[in-house]
């Protein structure tokens, strides 16, 4: 599972970027060309969101393919289903459904913040 509060949760689902490589594995493992060709992301920035959402458990290697050159190139997997982020009773609260289908939610209680 993972290690991040909800605020932290909504800051990644709500970044332009990891949504749609997010968004764009979710049917099937895609390379990092395939996103960066299919939804306009700077290649830079594909890379460090891919590392990044890997890092946080929302992502993972699924296969390595092999190009029409010969080249080994992994293929990504968005490990989850569904996410939540909403605000109630002073709390910010994310819902995460895995592919495995358990549910986890996270909240961060703002009253430990000063604003």
């Amino acid at each position: 599972m993972m290690t991040m509060d909800a605020l932290e949760a909504s800051k990644i689902i709500s970044d332009e970027y990891a949504a749609k490589i997010l968004m764009g594995s979710i049917r099937r493992p895609r390379t990092a060309l395939e996103l960066i060709n299919e939804f306009g992301i700077p290649v830079a920035a594909c890379y460090r969101r891919i590392r990044m959402l890997e890092t946080k458990g929302l992502l993972e290697c699924a296969e390595k393919k092999l190009t029409p050159e010969g080249k080994r190139v992994s293929a990504y997997r968005s490990l989850i289903r569904s996410a939540q982020i909403f605000f109630e009773e002073g709390q910010i609260k994310a819902r995460f459904e895995w592919m495995t289908g358990e549910v986890e939610d996270l909240r961060l209680d703002l009253d430990h913040y000063s604003l």
